[in-house]
């Protein structure tokens, strides 16, 4: 196995000749805790020198005042088209993994986008889609009816048949929406976190129910726990803020002491007090408003015109379908979760013409401007960990997630004095600011703060 060196500080270095190099940046490295000025080379798609040297290039960028960072990865992005890779790239992300609601088949899915992504990607075989298969749901991304009912044995047993052939075919684990098939039973997800450990396959998991009102968010905390515990299954539990609102400080003390007692759980969050996901889902069941913390129709807001609802529009959009924010997250719930040590960031963003939660193209930005610089949530290396090596880390990726030689050359280079987030509700598809330069194994796809429309270097992340 290649190692991956934190530091090259040779004489010979000099005199090598790369493909690019970057001089003067001031190099954050959380992998390795480098924390200087530094000047990176790059040859063939891979970090060949982090050096105090000079180093020659083929070409060479001057970023002096600039932040190098290893390229960011969204454990948790929905959106896998162009539209959305060009935001994510304008938002520093090298890397954007579909792993909550996963898909299935999962070689057609990667053979569609090798060779047309502007950043990596990858994806999960999905719970629910298998689910939804074998259950003949008729929606699209999420169930709309059979597939959020019971199961039988032969029914379970396909599942997992489904289950298992995506995970032969690379997927990056297995993605569970556990609140979207509101009738499965305790006993089906438990089997489920069984074949996860039998298949040495990490979890990534949207918790059964949500909020203060019991059965809630602790309750499906300790489910998902309980699994974990009894099964011997690793546990990603995403968007805890979202799922556990005003119970997210106890959340994630029940997280961190099952973490101390040997079980292999991590959780994320994505800065924004609203949630967002599609109006026709088993979400908005019965009981809905008291599950998300008392919500009223006024907290949620139409994608497609940015409109608060009714109880009238509610009604008259439900039948349709289509995505709508939840405005439902309390800002200090948002800080706590921040400034947690534990909390990667993930955005659980989608962008369809324009329409959706400005998450999907703000969210590192929003991190490194408003809790990093304005707030001092967090110090800015420790917001560079949480989106960096922790989720590579996650996924037991050792190429990417730090600036390290031998590692893929996915990096992110920004202003820290300029770096924010432009998209807005009312206006979700606006690019982030203050990030001028991205590279994508070694390639740039943003340069001098503009997307490169011809660059296609993204990869295809597989098991």
């Amino acid at each position: 196995m290649r190692l991956l060196l934190p530091l090259v500080m040779v004489s010979a270095l000099s005199a090598q000749q790369y493909d690019l190099v970057l001089t003067n940046g001031h190099v954050m490295d959380p992998a390795s805790g480098i924390d200087g000025i530094r000047n990176v080379a790059i040859r063939a798609g891979k970090i060949a020198a982090v050096s105090t040297g000079s180093l020659r290039g083929t070409k060479v960028l001057d970023v002096k005042g600039l932040v190098v960072s290893p390229g960011f990865i969204d454990l948790h992005s929905h959106g896998q088209t162009p539209e959305n890779y060009r935001f994510k790239a304008r938002d520093g992300v090298t890397t954007a993994l579909e792993l909550e609601v996963g898909v299935s088949p999962v070689s057609p899915w990667y053979a569609e986008r090798e060779g047309r992504a502007a950043i990596n990607f990858g994806a999960t075989v999905g719970h629910i889609p298998a689910r939804m298969a074998v259950l003949h749901d008729s929606g699209t991304f999420l169930p709309r009816d059979k597939g959020t009912g019971p199961t039988n044995a032969d029914q379970r047993a396909e599942v997992l048949a489904l289950l298992r052939r995506g995970l032969e075919e690379g997927a990056l684990g297995i993605g569970m929406g556990i609140a979207y098939v509101t009738d499965a039973s305790r006993a089906e997800i438990y089997d489920v976190f069984r074949f996860a450990n039998e298949h040495k396959a990490v979890l990534y998991v949207h918790m059964r129910n949500s909020g203060p009102a019991e059965p809630g968010a602790i309750d499906s905390l300790q489910e998902v726990l309980a699994d974990t515990a009894g099964s011997g299954a690793s546990l990603h539990i995403v968007h805890i803020t979202s799922t556990a609102l005003r119970e997210t400080d106890l959340s994630l003390e029940m997280i961190a002491g099952a973490r101390r007692r040997g079980l292999d759980v991590t959780t994320e969050a994505y800065p924004y007090t609203a949630g967002m996901t599609d109006l026709s889902s088993a979400i908005f069941a019965e009981g809905w408003q008291a599950r998300m913390g008392g919500v009223t129709y006024g907290d949620l807001q139409w994608a497609l015109t940015g409109e608060r609802l009714t109880a009238e529009t509610f009604a008259l959009y439900r039948k349709q379908g289509g995505m709508v924010a939840i405005h439902s997250i309390p800002e200090e719930v948002v800080r706590t979760a921040m400034s947690n040590p534990m909390v990667m960031i993930a955005s659980d963003g989608i962008l369809q013409e324009g329409k959706g939660h400005p998450r999907a193209a703000g969210t590192y930005a929003r991190v490194l401007g408003r809790y990093v610089r304005e707030q001092h949530t967090m110090s800015l290396m420790d917001a560079l960990r949480k989106m960096t090596v922790m989720p590579a880390d996650r996924l037991g990726l050792k190429s990417k997630g730090r600036l390290a030689v031998g590692a893929d050359a996915d990096i992110t280079v920004f202003d820290p004095a300029k770096v924010i987030d432009r998209a807005t509700f009312d206006r979700p598809a606006q690019y982030s600011e203050g990030i001028p330069y991205v590279l994508v194994n070694g390639t740039l796809v943003v340069n001098n703060g503009e997307i490169v429309e011809t660059a296609l270097p993204g990869r295809g992340v597989r098991r």
